[in-house]
């Protein structure tokens, strides 16, 4: 059976889609002074839970969600992952970010009966405390997700998307996750498509105006593979290697792509982003 193409968002859609994407944003602003050597990841949950329920009046949608009857309800209201995690990291009180940690932190907040979904990566520490490494990742997984929001108008492909991200990441000899990828976004949390980080050009579905879909690689200095932790959802590199993350969610245009989850306190687009 084929699967069905994602609704085309109305226009009073899109409105809420915008203050639910902006208000996902903005929690990355409110925490990003808290994201320091010496605290938890539990408390960074805490303040985002406290921030999105007390101030935004809206939903945590990661608290209690479970895709299937066969995961347990996810526990907390953000994932943290940290270095190794390539996603889904789940707070924990014992978990204290250290000088040199890489940490994703992955927001999505419901409000109106719509989501915001969007992720950042922050570095601990002092700029000289944070390894080269650590740093040129973080840079070309922000870059890739860029290369791949671009391909984003009318009459492109998903494959485009993909490929885009797949081929720059690659340039620097990273591996994009395959296992893990965006997905369709409005009233439902994940819906179709599925935006996968890896294709070819003019494959997969074509794009139309009004289609919302969150674009987020994952890339890792080695292996793509991933394994699951006991706990059912913390994703981490099979061979213990560094992972970063990106996301934004994304509206197709009659001419091109919006970027739902931007804030003041958004990072600016590279430099070879002329929009």
């Amino acid at each position: 059976m084929e699967k069905s193409l994602p609704p085309k968002l109305a226009a009073d859609e899109i409105e809420k889609m915008r203050i639910a994407g902006k208000l996902a944003s903005e929690v990355l602003d409110y925490i990003t002074p808290h994201v320091q050597e010496g605290i938890s990841t539990f408390e960074l949950n805490r303040l985002c839970h406290d921030y999105i329920v007390n101030i935004q009046d809206a939903i945590p949608a990661p608290l209690n969600y479970q895709p299937s009857s066969s995961y347990t309800p996810y526990p907390y209201s953000i994932c943290t992952s940290v270095n190794e995690v390539i996603c889904h990291g789940i707070p924990s009180k014992s978990q204290i970010l250290k000088a040199g940690d890489i940490v994703n932190i992955d927001v999505t907040v419901i409000k109106n009966s719509y989501h915001g979904d969007t992720s950042r990566m922050f570095l601990i520490g002092d700029y000289n405390q944070i390894s080269e490494k650590a740093k040129k990742l973080c840079r070309v997984t922000y870059e890739s997700m860029w290369k791949g929001i671009e391909q984003v108008a009318p009459n492109a492909y998903l494959g485009d998307i993909g490929y885009a991200i797949q081929t720059y990441a690659q340039s620097f000899g990273y591996n994009v996750v395959e296992d893990y990828c965006g997905h369709g976004i409005g009233r439902i949390f994940h819906t179709e498509p599925q935006v996968l980080h890896v294709g070819k050009p003019k494959t997969g579905m074509q794009l139309y105006e009004g289609m919302a879909f969150t674009i987020e690689p994952m890339i890792n200095v080695g292996t793509k593979a991933g394994k699951i932790m006991s706990d059912g959802w913390t994703v981490k590199t099979k061979d213990s290697s560094l992972s970063a993350q990106f996301e934004h969610t994304i509206l197709v245009t009659n001419n091109g792509y919006e970027v739902l989850t931007q804030s003041a306190g958004t990072p600016l687009p590279p430099d070879f982003i002329v929009k």
